[in-house]
């Protein structure tokens, strides 16, 4: 299992986390999850063997918020 943090650009309201939230739901081989409002962070555990970063980011970014950086 591999833990990240992604830096979002700043969330503005609540669903924007649900619209995060129901996406890391939805993606194969993400086990565990917490999108930060105050902070604009997403925390993930995920397995590289079904998932990679690149496509959370992508996937992040095609629900139009902006990935500043990931750890």
């Amino acid at each position: 299992m591999t833990k990240t943090t992604l830096q979002l650009e700043t969330l503005t309201c609540p669903t924007c986390v649900k619209k995060i939230e129901g996406l890391l739901k939805k993606t194969p081989g993400v086990n565990s999850y917490e999108v930060l409002f105050n902070t604009s962070r997403v925390k993930a555990e995920f397995d590289e063997n079904v998932v990679s970063l690149d496509d959370l980011r992508g996937r992040i970014q095609q629900l139009g918020y902006e990935v500043l950086s990931a750890k």
